[in-house]
């Protein structure tokens, strides 16, 4: 079989398993109080151009989300997100389980406007009941989206312009960011997150370490006592010098931009090959999501090699799928592919 069906399905980056085991037997303290998260929050301080960041690293994607939503919100605070979201859709509401609303807005190929968000608001705060409602407080988007697509930087900074001018936070859900800034096309870098956003976090589990996630937050006046808050939601690793020294060698030699442009360029490599096999995508990602409209016929002859995810449900005659690189395909999987649409 070969497998495009997510980008975590492989263990980690070869140097990130050298390391670990290296330091297995080394005594480290815990909760992230360590040299190896100490140095791994100095490196993301560099790269993101903000010596006064607050760094935290957490496990995975959806504890992070709800971690650092439900800490920057209080009371009946909502938070706006494009319909697509995966705080809305593929978090099993794990946000609304923390007590805050999840507000849904229309979005283009996954991505948000600051048009779109500003008319909510203008539109919220002249409804002259809206001391009953859930205040929307914060922004989140996804850099990529969930259809692999990706912010311009006037795009980014005209979002962050909403947001301050309607003292909104903005969040940069950054699980596949790697394979964002890695993209043709792309004007936006760390620096313009950190310069931009309250807060956004650097995605791991799907861009070359075993796991993790590392939070980036402006200031510490974000969410004062953000540890503590992790603490409370049981999303604190006692063993936190694995993210550490994973994130470390993330951002060492610039393997973690490595792993990006890798997941990239496979992913326009799986393109055309289905494109020359007479299959345009439906979406135009230059991420490592891609997206096709395919027959069931075909798929269902696919589906006995490969794998892969339907995106929605299944159709009478054809379906949409998507199919997903990462830092970890070969040539093989691509070659692959390409003998089975023939």
């Amino acid at each position: 079989m070969i497998h495009f069906d997510c980008d975590y399905l492989h263990g980690a980056h070869p140097k990130i398993m050298e390391r670990l085991a290296q330091a297995t037997l080394e005594p480290h303290s815990g909760y992230g109080f360590d040299p190896y998260c100490e140095k791994a929050a100095a490196l993301i301080r560099e790269a993101v151009g903000n010596h006064f960041a607050d760094i935290h690293f957490l496990v995975g994607g959806t504890q992070t989300n709800a971690t650092l939503i439900g800490a920057v919100l209080h009371g009946a605070e909502a938070v706006l997100t494009a319909e697509s979201g995966h705080i809305n859709v593929h978090e099993a509401g794990a946000i609304e389980a923390t007590g805050h609303k999840v507000i849904t807005l229309p979005s283009k190929d996954g991505k948000l406007s600051a048009d779109v968000i500003e008319k909510y608001l203008t539109d919220f705060y002249k409804d002259e009941t809206w001391i009953h409602m859930s205040i929307p407080k914060l922004v989140y988007i996804s850099f990529p989206t969930e259809y692999g697509t990706i912010y311009s930087l006037k795009e980014l900074e005209a979002i962050a312009a909403v947001c301050k001018r309607y003292s909104l936070k903005l969040y940069v859900d950054g699980a596949r960011l790697a394979y964002g800034l890695a993209a043709k096309g792309n004007d936006v870098t760390l620096k313009d997150l950190g310069r931009l956003c309250d807060a956004f976090y650097i995605g791991g589990t799907k861009v070359g370490t075993l796991f993790g996630e590392a939070v980036v937050l402006k200031s510490r006046s974000i969410i004062p006592n953000f540890f503590t808050y992790v603490k409370r939601m049981g999303a604190l690793l006692a063993k936190g010098w694995l993210n550490g020294l994973q994130f470390e060698t993330m951002f060492t030699d610039g393997l973690y931009m490595e792993c990006g442009r890798l997941g990239v360029d496979w992913a326009m490599k799986l393109r055309e090959v289905f494109k020359q096999a007479g299959y345009e995508p439906i979406v135009d990602s230059p991420t490592n999501q891609q997206f096709f409209t395919l027959p069931n016929t075909l798929i269902n002859k696919l589906q006995k090699e490969a794998t892969f995810e339907f995106w929605g449900p299944r159709g009478e005659e054809s379906s949409t799928v998507r199919f997903v690189t990462s830092w970890a395909t070969t040539e093989q999987d691509i070659e692959g592919l390409r003998a089975l649409l023939k």
